[in-house]
């Protein structure tokens, strides 16, 4: 049996490297790794993103989406960008109670909890780790609000949880839907279900009184940007509230693997989304600086900003940046004794 080559561009953080022939290439196995950190919350600064706390459970996602900006982030642990980032997960077995304890710290005053951020919270070890659902809980518990932004269905598991955070706090969840075209999807998505399923989860979760909208997220400049109108309309059709998007993002090692899927898998689209792609970011293929790299600039990225926001509004979707919104004051610590303690 021969194995395809494994596409992961080295660590620069890496001490030792292994290059595999292609004869002898052992493919990319599962592998779960246990993080026992100290603390779950963590603090974002940019102005680019409307969040100032998240939660992440896992760190490397099974989906393998090619355009992830995330995948860098495995380069810290000396992992691999490409194959490493899909099937070398690390999980925090503790997350569940190591939110609760930041709940019960004094300085913690209610804020917004996205989950997550980085990867998918409910990618497919979420079936039975069940992590994401015990944070979930530690909200409800605190009458803490929180967003989530996914592409699973494993999400419509909480469905219940989801509604009675949504009825004692406030809750917001967004899917994940870039494309519409299903072979695309397959191509940058390999190992996420299709676009149609992912709006019967915003069905689900609408039907259930959970405010739930879509992300067309990334626009990829020349491949999916014809899908924008579509997306929305499904969304409004399946009870979404909200929308918003972001230009497709390439830091670091992300740019190699997602051109070598690309070039690989719709090698006739190839040249005609990287040419789109720098007449959005000033003539290169990403454009790091803040306020910038998620929307471009130039007249191709102001058509995609203005199309997205005149259907938007058209269908009555909010156009909401990372959900942006003002949390309640909601926030709680149930007393142990059984009563409610409000910890100000």
């Amino acid at each position: 049996m021969r194995f395809l080559p494994i596409a992961n561009p080295v660590s620069p953080f890496a001490a030792t490297t292994l290059d595999y022939e292609i004869d002898d290439n052992p493919g990319a196995p599962l592998q779960v790794f246990e993080d026992h950190t100290k603390s779950i919350l963590a603090t974002n600064t940019s102005p680019d993103v409307g969040f100032a706390w998240s939660v992440n459970p896992y760190r490397g996602c099974f989906h393998g989406c090619a355009y992830c900006y995330a995948r860098p982030t495995h380069e810290y642990l000396s992992f691999g960008a490409g194959s490493d980032f899909e099937r070398k997960i690390v999980v925090k077995p503790n997350a569940p109670q190591l939110l609760r304890d930041a709940f019960d710290k004094k300085s913690w005053k209610g804020e917004l909890v996205m989950f997550s951020g980085v990867t998918d919270c409910y990618q497919p070890l979420e079936a039975s780790m069940k992590l994401t659902r015990g944070c979930l809980e530690v909200c409800v518990d605190y009458r803490n609000p929180a967003a989530f932004i996914t592409k699973s269905p494993i999400i419509e598991r909480d469905v219940e949880l989801l509604a009675e955070l949504a009825r004692v706090a406030a809750c917001r969840v967004t899917v994940s839907v870039p494309f519409w075209n299903p072979e695309y999807a397959k191509a940058m998505e390999p190992w996420v279900t299709t676009p149609a399923r992912r709006m019967k989860i915003v069905e689900t979760l609408a039907k259930a009184g959970v405010p739930v909208g879509v992300s067309v997220s990334p626009i990829v400049p020349g491949l999916n940007d014809q899908d924008i109108g579509e997306v929305l309309e499904a969304a409004r059709d399946a009870g979404a509230t909200h929308s918003f998007y972001v230009l497709l993002r390439l830091p670091g090692s992300v740019k190699l693997v997602f051109e070598k899927a690309l070039r690989e898998k719709l090698p006739l689209r190839a040249e005609k989304v990287l040419r789109r792609m720098r007449e959005a970011h000033g003539g290169k293929l990403y454009d790091a600086r803040w306020s910038v790299r998620g929307s471009g600039e130039g007249a191709y990225a102001e058509t995609i900003e203005a199309l997205f926001t005149r259907t938007a509004k058209r269908l009555g979707l909010s156009h909401d940046e990372m959900n942006r919104y003002d949390e309640p004051a909601t926030f709680r610590r149930p007393d142990r004794s059984g009563q409610t303690s409000f910890g100000f």
